[in-house]
């Protein structure tokens, strides 16, 4: 069977097999379409070009069939619509043409009539369109990606529905539910869909989500691996894995609102890049943004000299996690140790015990003209708590540590990676007749155990150590972040093989990490999680159904009170 063109902003872009059109079997007409979308009134309708041999112009008709009761034999009825470009080969529409599908458009303006009865399942996917007009998310992606938006938020959605359903279930769910695109998605158009998603597009879709609340919070940052079975990605490589997983991986940079809960940008990265080498891009990432009184917290893996003086060089307020171990932090330790575990230290609202100072951070900066180093003083403030739960923890884990060891010693089965360990605890004696011998270095190891339940915090904005703790707490929340991405929308291990699916499919899951955010973050804060699961509050939403009517509006079915009183708690204008 032959294609059928449809046009879109005077282009073909599309085509639509026999048994697609037969399916529509009407007169579709949108404003946003740039000239004519020629479909069926009840009767086949299609094009014909015809090219005129004198000229060399190509004529577009438009042509119906229809039955001749005389003649008994099909006939057609031609009308000329238009011609298309000699140069770009554009459909270009005849001045009446053009004005007949402008009177059409402006009589039936707003969503497409149906012809035929349909019962959707409704309540959920009317929950996410509410929240993505909320948070501004439909309108920065029509923005950034005007012709798949609608296919983006429908396969989003999907992901937050279906928990840990692959692609390849779409169209099942798709046939039951209301949603954008408000088509099926099979598994090749979501193949073409992923390879659509530019890089160019998705900045333009971070920078306006920044724009929306980066200046009112402090942002989270932290790296996760997602494991591959692939070996034709670039980036695919062997590295720390964080789920300790002995696939090759691919590393994801995560920035996440503190405050709002909600995600910023993401970034991927080779699988063995440290997080401490992640900072620099960072930083340029801001710069952007056009953001310069950024706010950023993170764990004391992104820590290093280097880093810090960065911070102060790009104007930007930080909140870091610091080892006990440096030298800066050991001396602070020591003034303090003997008295800081009391009554006087303690915060019952933190369970922990605390002690800040505020103290000189020794600067130093490149100028870039003259490669001069300009050394001065930076104001700072180092905060350090105990907590009798994590002292308790890091001895047990250290006492594992020797165990492990000693075990390795003993047994002859050395790991190339402990050898600095074993210099450091033990003093190791081996001869013919007793075999191998181990004394415990016992000042090493008082020594180490001397900070355990000791943890240090960093900061050139906050001096109040409960505030500090507080805000750095909250960074849980991309730790939360990253196990519904792995979990709920199923990216653990990914066998995607090719750069421009995999790029695509990571940023619809971050689309869709909007959503579960927001309703997770709308649910702890009314307490929902202590009556509901995530999927129960889904499942109970889902089952609200639109009902369409030809020649009526879409109504919504009966709602229950409980229903009502979740979209409200959602806060989610009930559905009418």
């Amino acid at each position: 069977y032959p294609a059928f063109p449809v046009f879109y902003n005077n282009k073909a872009s599309e085509s639509l097999d026999i048994i697609e059109i037969w399916t529509l079997f009407h007169l579709t007409l949108s404003p946003n379409i740039g000239i004519i979308i020629p479909m069926f009134g009840g009767v086949l309708m299609s094009l014909v070009y015809l090219k005129n041999k004198k000229n060399g112009v190509t004529y577009v008709y438009e042509s119906v069939g229809y039955w001749d009761k005389e003649k008994k034999q099909a006939r057609n009825n031609r009308k000329c619509i238009g011609k298309l470009d000699p140069v770009t080969g554009d459909f270009v529409p005849s001045k009446k043409y053009s004005e007949t599908m402008k009177e059409l458009i402006a009589k039936k303006p707003g969503p497409v009539p149906t012809e035929r009865a349909e019962r959707r399942f409704y309540g959920t996917t009317y929950l996410f369109d509410t929240i993505g007009t909320k948070l501004g998310i439909t309108e920065d992606l029509k923005r950034c990606f005007p012709d798949t938006y609608k296919q983006i938020l429908s396969v989003a959605y999907y992901l937050v529905m279906e928990d840990r359903n692959s692609i390849s279930r779409f169209p099942k769910w798709a046939r039951t539910h209301v949603h954008p695109f408000g088509k099926n998605i099979p598994s090749q158009r979501s193949s073409d869909l992923f390879g659509s998603i530019t890089e160019d597009a998705k900045q333009q879709f971070f920078h306006r989500q920044a724009e929306r609340r980066i200046q009112e919070e402090y942002l989270a940052y932290d790296t996760t691996s997602i494991s591959s079975y692939s070996k034709s990605l670039k980036q695919v490589k062997y590295g720390k894995n964080k789920d300790h997983d002995p696939l090759p991986q691919i590393n994801m940079a995560l920035l996440f609102g503190e405050t709002s809960g909600l995600p910023v940008s993401y970034r991927k990265l080779p699988g063995n890049i440290a997080d401490v080498k992640t900072i620099q891009h960072l930083l340029k990432e801001f710069e952007l943004f056009g953001k310069k009184k950024t706010k950023i917290v993170m764990d004391r893996g992104f820590y290093s000299e280097q880093n810090i003086n960065a911070f102060y060089e790009k104007h930007l307020k930080f909140l870091i996690g610091v080892r006990t171990s440096l030298k800066f932090v050991q001396k602070k330790l020591a003034e303090v140790r003997a008295t800081m575990v009391s009554r006087p230290h303690y915060q019952s609202t933190i369970g922990l015990y605390y002690q800040s100072f505020m103290t000189d951070w020794n600067y130093e900066s490149l100028q870039k003209r003259s490669g001069e180093v300009i050394k001065t003083k930076k104001r700072v403030y180092l905060h350090l708590y105990y907590n009798d739960q994590k002292a308790t923890d890091d001895k047990m884990a250290f006492n594992k540590l020797l165990d492990v060891l000693e075990e390795e010693l003993i047994s002859g089965r050395r790991n190339p990676d402990h050898e600095k360990l074993y210099a450091r605890y033990y003093m190791i004696k081996e001869t013919p007749v007793r075999g191998i011998t181990l004394t415990p270095k016992k000042e090493a190891i008082e020594k180490a155990e001397q900070d355990y339940g000791y943890f240090a915090l960093l900061s050139n904005g906050i001096k109040d150590p409960i505030e500090a703790i507080n805000i750095y707490r909250t960074k849980d929340m991309i730790e939360k972040a990253f196990g519904n991405l792995k979990e709920r929308l199923n990216l653990r291990r990914t066998s995607v093989s090719s750069e421009e699916n995999l790029d695509g499919k990571l940023f619809v899951q971050f689309i869709a990490l909007f959503y579960l955010s927001y309703i997770k973050k709308a649910m702890s804060d009314h307490d929902l999680f202590k009556r509901y699961t995530l999927q129960e509050v889904l499942d109970d939403l889902d089952v609200i159904e639109q009902f369409r009517q030809p020649g009526h509006d879409a109504s919504i079915g009966e709602m229950t009170k409980k229903q009502m009183d979740l979209y409200k708690e959602l806060g989610v204008m009930i559905p009418s």
